[in-house]
């Protein structure tokens, strides 16, 4: 069973007020997501961790981990869980729902526009012009994350690990599930040891 997260900006707040904080986060998530689920990723961390303080770095790195060996589309499983851990299944469905149906949405009612208009240059750079942004957001988490690892498992092993996950991903085309549950497992490996030696 999931615990529920402790924290002054969360558990104490009134019912309706925490849900309306789970609407806006992840609607906001949701309209500023552009490319797609790893581009929201950073969104997801700046409003669960930095804004309302809904898990610390460390819950989120792992939810992410998790979350990605899972199969769907990373944004809603984030959505999902997040919901769930802050305000049980209400809060599941709120994060899921403001997360999804706003896009839903603004997809139907602005697609039209959009094929009307695609061959007009502006429309054609318009995504384009916010990759370079999501790129930025990304490297400043994968940074983060990089960091928190080094001064966790040190830097040799953070290092290495992380050199081997490149390899494994980029050079041998190995799916990032299959690596995480391989990581899991080598940490996991030393406690079974120990376990049948006792």
């Amino acid at each position: 069973m999931v615990e529920q997260v402790t924290s002054k900006n969360t558990s104490e707040r009134p019912g309706r007020v925490l849900q309306q904080d789970i609407s806006l986060a992840f609607f906001r998530i949701g309209m500023l997501g552009f490319g797609g689920g790893p581009s929201s990723i950073p969104l997801v961390h700046s409003e669960v961790v930095k804004k309302y303080n809904w898990m610390n770095d460390d819950e989120f790195g792992d939810t992410l981990a998790l979350a990605n060996t899972l199969p769907g589309p990373i944004g809603t499983k984030m959505a999902g869980y997040i919901g769930y851990r802050v305000a049980g299944i209400w809060g599941c469905l709120n994060a899921i729902l403001s997360s999804v149906i706003p896009t839903v949405v603004g997809m139907i009612v602005f697609l039209g526009l959009l094929q009307a208009y695609k061959d007009i240059p502006w429309v054609q750079h318009m995504s384009a012009s916010v990759v370079p942004v999501v790129a930025v957001m990304l490297g400043v988490m994968t940074w983060d994350f990089i960091k928190k690892s080094g001064e966790t498992l040190t830097w040799k092993v953070a290092i290495l690990i992380l050199a081997l996950a490149a390899l494994l991903i980029e050079g041998l085309h190995v799916h990032p599930a299959f690596v995480i549950l391989g990581c899991i497992a080598f940490a996991f490996y030393p406690l079974i040891l120990r376990r049948k030696k006792a």
